[in-house]
C-alpha cells in the first residue's frame, strides 16, 4: 500500500515563508524598541550575497539614527512620510553607486579590466546602477524581515535634496528611503490584492 504525499516547491519551513512573505507588510508606525546600526549591517552581510550583473553590487546604505542626521533628513521627506521617518528607530537611505566600475577588479577578479567598458559612459553606468540597486533593495527588504525586523519603504521624498544633503561630491545617488523597526500602533493597512499567477505567468 502506498500513501501519497503533498509536495511543495519550497525547501524552507512554512513559518519562514509566513515571516518573509505571507504575513509581512510594509510598516507605517513604530514602537520604541530600538534597532541598531549593527543589526542592519548584519542584514547587509547576508543580502550582499544576492546576484547582481557581473557582481557589481552598487547598493549603498546610509543609516540615519535619531538625532542631528535625522533632523537633516526630515525636511526632504514628503509631508505624508515625515512622521514615519521621524519615529522609526533607524532609517536607511538606499543609494546607487554610479562608480561601481572602479570596484570591479576586486568584485569581478577573473576579468579585472571589465570595468573599463563602463568608464566613459556615465549615463549607462547610472542606468545599470539604478537597476541593480533596485534588485538588491528587494533582497534587503526580505533580509530585514528575516532578522525579525519590519521595513517601511517610501518613495515620497526629494531625492536631489537628499543627495545634496548627504552625498554631495560622491558617486552615491539616492534611490529609496526605508524606515526600519518594530511595529507600533495600527502599523499596517489591509493587504492589497495581488495579481494571480494565471494572469502574470506565461509558458511557451
Amino acid at each position: 500500500m502506498t500513501t501519497s504525499t503533498i509536495t511543495t516547491p519550497f525547501v524552507v519551513p512554512d513559518d519562514s515563508l509566513d515571516v518573509l512573505f505571507r504575513e509581512a507588510r510594509s510598516v507605517n508606525s513604530f514602537s520604541d524598541e530600538p534597532v541598531t546600526a549593527e543589526q542592519v549591517r548584519e542584514v547587509f552581510e547576508l543580502v550582499k550575497l544576492g546576484p547582481t550583473m557581473m557582481n557589481i553590487q552598487p547598493m549603498r546604505l546610509l543609516l540615519i539614527e535619531k538625532g542631528e542626521g535625522r533632523d537633516r533628513l526630515i525636511p526632504h521627506m514628503a509631508e505624508g512620510n515625515r512622521a514615519k521617518a521621524e519615529t522609526a528607530p533607524i532609517v536607511a537611505v538606499i543609494a546607487a553607486d554610479t562608480d561601481f566600475h572602479t570596484s570591479m577588479p576586486a568584485h569581478f577578479p577573473h576579468n579585472p579590466t571589465a570595468g573599463d567598458m563602463f568608464a566613459d559612459n556615465t549615463s549607462v553606468r547610472a542606468d545599470i546602477a539604478r537597476y541593480n540597486t533596485a534588485l538588491q533593495t528587494g533582497y534587503f527588504i526580505v533580509g530585514i524581515r528575516a532578522a525579525g525586523l519590519h521595513a517601511g519603504p517610501v518613495g515620497g521624498f526629494d531625492a536631489a535634496g537628499v543627495d545634496a544633503e548627504f552625498f554631495e561630491g560622491t558617486s552615491w545617488k539616492t534611490q529609496l528611503v526605508v524606515n526600519i523597526g518594530h511595529p507600533g500602533e495600527n502599523p499596517w493597512f489591509d493587504r492589497l490584492p495581488r495579481i494571480s499567477a494565471e494572469d502574470a505567468v506565461r509558458v511557451v
